[in-house]
């Protein structure tokens, strides 16, 4: 531990606060045994106490927490209206103000109704006239439409300090790729309410019944044969598999669909001599699914993708057409409140001057200083961790241990804020335009990127973003200041509670660095292969018993976790817990908190509150296929049976149902 974060722990350990609480017992369910369902036991009382609004699918802390930081940004953007600068055309006060009350203007949006879009159908089909797929492709990609496969610009697994370009897989309208492919009840009920949410939006921009029910034939076959070529969630967490350099001459010459020198050149990338291809099959089977369409069958595909990806930003028709497929899918009963919708755009596109006025207003220096030092804290616990591993040989734990040590960390916000002096809003033009033109300015702005260095300083989330993320190609650990709030982060609380929560949150994501993907990527984020074959086999074993225990727990009938999708998470789940327990331990705690807990007892209940939520059943199935995260409870119950320090706090015995016998427990890091 530095020198600094030393004194600042002994800072805040020292100055006791006063009234520091300890568990709120509201949050429980007394009648439930911990070692029964702790899930329940820990959140039981919270979950009753807060039911999902209907304007969510699931709602929990994370929820509670990103609600708060809504209503923080919306307020500051509701108070540039007052700030003189925003009559400034060209201030930032300016931008983000029209910007929202061009999303905010109800009456507006719903009389312009599809004028907004016309122009850029009406344009697309123009350009399909001409027959160059290679200009047309290019026209959309440059900020428009990710059409048949989508490129940009980033770091290059083999030489993480330098940007290059990636080509691979784009979306489907269903998300997944299971949607199209499994025959069950489920599937068959979303895929009628996405054939009635194609063909409305379909209509909407001047398709009749029969010409929309022709076309919705057509993209639905097109998508399900982009379906079976799309690599599998499981395919899609190996990042060896999304690492294929090719020349320009490779790539013309195996996946022939357009002329790939002159695409590049039309999207302003110029002297191009080799490509990442981030999925193989897929772009090897492009070409030919893409010949099977008739001129017709494109132009029907590529119209309903834009204004699939445009009807968030259009009139009521095209957001209540969006609302009922999602209500199908995630089981939402109500539409966001437009103030959320129309607040989400600028809180993006302008997102860190957004956050500059968040920090100011809701971050203070203390609570940097404490995440500083509870860190460096936590790295000291890891590294501890690594170094009394039996399973693994002291060369790889040597290189773990420097990778731990070079792993840098960004808390609250960045040094640097991004410039947007470029980007320009008009109020005069549509809501739809704007952000047509701001995407544009993106998409060139990441073009722009090619061939230089990779700025480590960048930030990947605003600050004013609830969440946390490892990047493996930086090796970086990222904090925003709007999870660094309660229940994540307490100043006032019990240090118990704080290890618990945040402190797991900080180890979770450096755990991140050493799970199945990371642990893939070297100290200086390059796809290096730095374990022995020996560790290395050692390692999947462990990891394949935790696949099994998440692979037993059935969410719904007949419907089970999937433990491979998950395993990341859990490694890191796991890994955040004894490496907080540890941290937390090594600071020799007391507590003069008298809430009928231990300290380890606190520890756990403070980690368990964290996930307290509930999840309609619908976006619990929908979880499942795309969220590479475990639903909470299986977060809180499977992670905690391998723990040994929880199975003492609570006195968890055989017969119990958070009992696992030790011998089938696993410890990863």
């Amino acid at each position: 531990m530095t020198e600094r974060a030393t004194v600042i722990l002994q800072i805040f350990s020292n100055c006791r606060i006063m009234n520091k609480h300890g568990i709120n017992r509201e949050n429980l369910n007394p009648e439930v045994s911990p070692r029964q369902d702790f899930f329940e036991y820990a959140c039981g009382g919270w979950i009753k106490a807060n039911p999902i609004p209907d304007d969510f699918s699931s709602y929990g802390q994370f929820e509670v927490l990103r609600e708060n930081a809504r209503k923080n940004v919306q307020d500051l953007i509701l108070n540039l209206a007052f700030d003189p600068s925003s009559k400034e055309k060209g201030s930032i006060a300016q931008k983000i103000s029209d910007l929202y009350n061009l999303g905010m203007d109800e009456k507006r949006l719903n009389t312009e109704g599809s004028e907004p879009i016309m122009p850029t159908l009406n344009e697309l089909r123009e350009k399909l006239k001409n027959g160059d797929l290679t200009s047309f492709v290019a026209w959309l990609h440059i900020g428009l439409d990710s059409t048949f496969f989508a490129s940009g610009v980033g770091s290059d697994f083999a030489d993480s300090n330098i940007n290059i370009m990636h080509i691979g897989e784009t979306g489907l309208g269903m998300g997944d790729r299971d949607y199209y492919l499994e025959d069950n009840e489920t599937n068959r009920k979303i895929r009628e309410a996405y054939e009635i949410y194609v063909k409305k939006l379909l209509s909407l921009v001047g398709y009749d019944d029969k010409k929309a029910q022709t076309a919705w034939e057509a993209i639905i076959k097109f998508e399900t044969k982009l379906a079976e070529v799309k690599m599998t969630r499981e395919m899609r967490r190996n990042p060896v598999l999304h690492h294929n350099i090719y020349t320009i001459e490779q790539l013309q010459k195996e996946f022939d669909l357009i002329d790939w020198p002159r695409y590049f050149e039309l999207i302003g990338v110029k002297e191009l001599k080799s490509v990442n291809v981030g999925s193989v099959a897929y772009m090897q089977a492009l070409p030919s699914l893409v010949s099977q369409l008739t001129s017709e069958e494109m132009e029907d595909y590529i119209v309903y993708s834009i204004v699939a990806n445009s009807s968030g930003l259009m009139s009521d028709d095209f957001i209540d057409a969006n609302f009922e497929f999602n209500k199908v899918m995630s089981g939402q009963k109500e539409k966001k409140p437009r103030w959320k919708r129309a607040m989400a755009v600028p809180n993006s596109m302008f997102g860190e001057a957004v956050g500059q006025l968040y920090v100011e207003k809701y971050f203070p220096k203390e609570n940097k200083d404490y995440m500083i030092a509870l860190v460096e804290n936590l790295r000291k616990s890891l590294d501890q961790h690594i170094s009394a591993l039996k399973w693994m040989s002291e060369d790889t734990k040597a290189k773990a241990r420097e990778k731990l040590a070079a792993m840098g960390v960004k808390i609250g916000y960045p040094d640097k804020w991004k410039d947007y002096s470029e980007l320009q809003i008009d109020p005069a033009k549509s809501y739809l335009e704007n952000v047509q033109k701001a995407s544009i300015w993106f998409t060139k702005d990441n073009y722009a990127k090619l061939n230089k260095p990779v700025d480590k300083e960048e930030w990947h989330m605003t600050p004013q973003t609830v969440n946390a993320y490892y990047s493996p190609v930086v090796n970086e650990i990222c904090f925003p200041a709007a999870i660094l709030q309660p229940p994540f982060f307490d100043i006032n609380a019990d240090d118990a509670i704080n290890y618990g929560a945040i402190g797991v949150v900080i180890g979770h994501e450096m755990t991140h660095g050493f799970d199945d993907q990371g642990r893939q990527f070297d100290k200086n984020g390059n796809l290096t292969d730095w374990w022995t074959a020996e560790d290395a086999e050692k390692f999947n074993k462990l990891a394949d018993i935790l696949v099994e225990q998440f692979d037993k727990v059935e969410i719904a009938p007949g419907v089970f976790a999937n433990g491979r999708f998950t395993l990341g998470e859990n490694i890191a789940d796991q890994g955040g817990i004894n490496i907080a327990l540890t941290a937390y331990l090594g600071t020799k705690p007391e507590s003069d908190v008298d809430d009928g807990f231990t300290l380890l007892q606190r520890f756990f209940l403070g980690f368990a509150n964290v996930w307290a939520g509930s999840i309609r059943e619908e976006a619990k199935l929908m979880a499942t296929k795309s969220d590479p995260h475990s639903l909470a409870k299986n977060r809180v119950n499977v992670t905690l049976k391998n723990i040994d320090s929880f199975q003492e706090a609570f006195n968890v015995k055989e017969g119990d149902e958070m009992f696992l016998p030790k011998e089938e427990r696993v410890i990863i890091w």
